[in-house]
């Protein structure tokens, strides 16, 4: 990218994110996570609220209300005293696409142990900090999250290898963008109108984009990225570009761009593209 087409892009790229602020944000399920004041709220709301966010708007909103239904006013004191067979039960007959009562009283148990064994989610997700990327504390994320207790959820031995609690916590070590897992942490690390904020341990400067439809198709028709293929490497691309716009920053764009897409909003689209 030559450098004028950089500052013309950068240029456009800050006019929206100061254009799309909170009053874009419904039906955004970053809502429910705004529902909490305390931090340890926040985070359980936040990756309950991320974990679900696919498929239909009002299926997403309905499903995310019912599992923090369960918790309560207070879902961080209630996940520490989770009982995950009577989770199971208060979710009966729930189903959010392939997802089932089971998979989500599971994610419950998950979060539970998070806590349980290190104080908070991001001290599970960054014991150590960041370091070389998000990649790897990402996919040892996955890995550890898997392996928690799950307090006799799909029977004993190892999770099986078709448990849908798995759809939950995917990994760039199989190519997967991590799309969900990413936006959980845009509204952690990030602290704006939109995102939340509340996490230290993970930069912003490490994010990557939470790359679902509407950014895969902006980012091919602005030439954000040349990847063909969705994944974590089309991620990584498109958020090398807008780290060329906002080093310290890149993922603010996520939102704009989204909104972008999802309301069709071409005059905007194209006077990126024409950039």
């Amino acid at each position: 990218m030559t450098p004028r087409r950089l500052a013309a892009l950068k240029a456009l790229l800050n006019r929206a994110y100061a254009e799309y602020d909170a009053r874009w944000i419904e039906p955004d399920p970053v809502q429910f996570v705004w529902r909490y004041e305390r931090p340890d709220d926040r985070e359980v709301a936040g990756l309950i609220a991320s974990a679900l966010a696919y498929g239909n708007v009002k299926q997403i909103k309905k499903s995310v209300e019912r599992v923090l239904g369960v918790l309560g006013r207070q879902p961080a004191r209630a996940i520490d005293r989770l009982d995950p067979g009577a989770a199971l039960e208060a979710l009966r007959a729930f189903k959010h696409r392939f997802n089932n009562a089971e998979d989500a009283a599971c994610l419950l148990a998950f979060i539970r142990e998070m806590r349980r064994t290190t104080g908070s989610i991001e001290r599970f997700f960054a014991p150590d900090g960041v370091e070389g990327g998000l990649r790897p504390v990402l996919a040892d994320f996955v890995r550890r999250t898997l392996a928690l207790d799950r307090g006799g959820l799909y029977g004993g031995g190892p999770l099986p290898a078709n448990a849908g609690v798995r759809f939950f916590f995917p990994s760039p070590e199989d190519g997967s963008a991590c799309k969900r897992l990413c936006l959980f942490l845009r509204w952690m690390a990030r602290a704006d109108s939109v995102d939340p904020g509340g996490w230290t341990r993970v930069p912003r400067a490490m994010l990557i984009i939470p790359l679902d439809a509407h950014i895969i198709n902006i980012g091919r028709r602005v030439r954000l990225t040349r990847r063909v293929s969705p994944g974590w490497k089309m991620a990584e691309d498109i958020t090398a570009t807008l780290r060329a716009c906002d080093p310290e920053d890149p993922v603010k764009y996520d939102f704009a761009l989204h909104r972008m897409g999802l309301f069709k909003r071409e005059a905007d689209i194209l006077s990126l593209r024409k950039a």
